[in-house]
């Protein structure tokens, strides 16, 4: 064979035992987890595989271990939503990237709709991923107890509500980023403060209207179900939430809002009944997404480590690949004071 062939030529696992000075078996030791091999050996092999440009061959690493060396990201809300709301896409990158450092690729999968869960529940119970990321559960959806029948390794963004005995999951402190949102908009003199909440049928939307309420309470002010309107994340039902909060209460004076593509909706109603913002009425979001951003006034708002979320439902999950139990992990949230409040 010319050189030049033997250039284009793939390398092997022969061509990384060789350059490293070990067996194939140890490669393919190495290749398979590490188990019982030294750390110089590895260290050889590891280097050897840099050396030489190797590349699994994933098919048929995954007919002798029986893992697709893959993961999905499932996402169970309409297509629409995940193009609208940024909070899917900052957490779709960020997962990507933490399996990509651990070279493992990352399935997107949305499944909004009864036909498109029947599709995705058959492809990943067929063994062509080892695990789920599963983002935006709601509470009745199937989909849990469909993986968790299957034996298939979850880890939920978010608690999975009714189902936190089944599944491991990562969550920012929604309640607790709740309280701190409303105790500033009751530090700022507000006191007629009105909430837009998220879906109830999700935990978000459960544990940050379970802070406004507590947190209330907490500041001698009285809950008032007028000043309570359920929207559903989007920025349309944020504009709804707001034109009946006017209507209802037309001496409001604050608005928690929980989440920043909803507020975006509240500011544009806002804006349209010539209410000024701060000055007539505080405006505060969750999440600290590009909408918090791009927002006019820009949001005060709730940080939701994004990136410690993702780095942590993949470490998570793939601990229950490994066979570990389910774990939790609940992060800290942050308060971020901009020009709305």
């Amino acid at each position: 064979m010319s050189t030049a062939a033997s250039r284009r030529r793939p390398a092997t696992i022969h061509d990384v035992a060789r350059e490293a000075g070990v067996s194939r078996g140890t490669v393919s030791r190495v290749l398979n987890g590490g188990h019982y091999v030294s750390p110089a050996a590895k260290a050889a092999v590891d280097a050897a595989i840099r050396r030489t440009g190797y590349v699994v061959n994933r098919h048929a690493r995954s007919l002798i271990t029986g893992k697709s060396d893959s993961v999905a990201f499932l996402l169970t809300e309409p297509q629409e939503r995940f193009f609208e709301d940024p909070n899917f896409n900052v957490l779709l990158r960020a997962c990507t990237q933490a399996l990509a450092d651990r070279d493992i690729p990352l399935i997107l999968m949305i499944a909004g709709t009864e036909d498109e869960r029947r599709r995705n529940l058959r492809y990943i119970e067929a063994g062509h991923v080892d695990g789920v990321l599963l983002v935006s559960s709601h509470s009745g959806d199937p989909v849990v107890a469909r993986l968790h029948e299957a034996g298939v390794p979850v880890v939920a963004c978010g608690k999975p509500l009714g189902q936190t005995t089944r599944v491991g999951y990562v969550a920012a402190d929604d309640r607790d980023g709740a309280r701190a949102m409303v105790r500033h908009l009751h530090a700022t003199g507000r006191r007629r403060i009105a909430t837009v909440t998220g879906p109830l049928d999700t935990p978000g939307g459960v544990e940050r209207l379970a802070g406004y309420r507590e947190t209330l309470a907490e500041c001698g002010l009285p809950v008032d179900e007028d000043l309570i309107v359920t929207g559903d994340y989007s920025r349309a039902s944020g504009a709804e939430g707001a034109r009946v909060l006017l209507e209802r209460a037309p001496d409001v004076d604050a608005v928690f809002v929980a989440s920043d593509l909803m507020a975006q909706g509240v500011l544009d109603t806002l804006a349209r009944a010539g209410k000024r913002v701060p000055e007539d009425i505080a405006v505060g979001g969750f999440d600290d997404s590009p909408a918090a951003h791009d927002a006019q006034p820009p949001l005060t708002t709730i940080r939701q480590p994004w990136d410690r979320i993702s780095a942590e439902m993949v470490r998570t999950l793939l601990a229950r690949i490994a066979g570990e139990d389910p774990a939790t992990v609940i992060l800290p949230t942050e308060l971020v004071i901009r020009a709305s409040a």
